[in-house]
């Protein structure tokens, strides 16, 4: 159990100067008798009970493996402080098919990390276990139309351009671009893991 230290003087409140949570709020509701000292017990408690998390341990509710990518179902994502509708909107995402990593889970609700390490919660349902990766860095990628550096080039892709994930070999992934599909280095993309590898 927690412990607390009393810095007022152990004769004056009745108490020893190191004693547990519970027995000091105990102490404390026998001392509520006049109105003045209901009103500070009442103060206190609120001070504790705000201090407290707001929501219960993460858990893994869905048995997916966590962390894990994800991409955003709808062009318009509400994403939230805590898990529920009665945390505050913080922002709003509008681009469908972004990819997302699921850090947390709690409940119906998915706690997410953008591109730029933003986090938020945001319902399960404005999630899609469809792979997609963005384009990171500040310069255009080239698309090869094989897995070597030395491939002929298929399309050029800008920065934060959003592609449908293929497959994934050790170094490179196959991504699919407005309907043209090529590969890229593993190094160029957010939103797939450095060890995948997958078809």
């Amino acid at each position: 159990m927690s412990r607390i230290i009393l810095k007022t003087s152990a004769e004056s409140w009745g108490l020893r100067r190191e004693a547990s949570v519970t027995s000091f709020f105990a102490k404390i509701s026998e001392l509520a008798t006049t109105a003045s000292m209901q009103r500070f017990f009442i103060y206190f408690l609120f001070l504790y009970l705000s201090s407290a998390p707001l929501w219960a341990a993460p858990s893994n509710t869905s048995g997916l493996p966590i962390p894990r990518f994800v991409a955003l179902k709808a062009d318009d994502t509400n994403v939230r402080t805590g898990p529920g509708t009665r945390y505050p909107i913080s922002w709003v995402y509008h681009r469908a098919n972004m990819p997302v990593e699921v850090v947390e889970e709690y409940d119906l609700w998915r706690k997410i990390r953008d591109v730029e390490g933003t986090t938020g919660w945001v319902h399960k349902t404005m999630i899609v276990g469809q792979r997609t990766v963005m384009i990171k860095g500040k310069e255009a990628r080239i698309v090869r139309r094989e897995p070597k550096e030395k491939a002929a080039p298929l399309l050029k892709s800008e920065p934060m351009v959003v592609a449908k994930l293929v497959e994934c070999e050790k170094d490179w992934c196959r991504i699919q671009i407005s309907g043209r599909k090529g590969w890229i280095e593993k190094t160029a993309l957010w939103g797939v893991y450095p060890e995948e590898v997958f078809d």
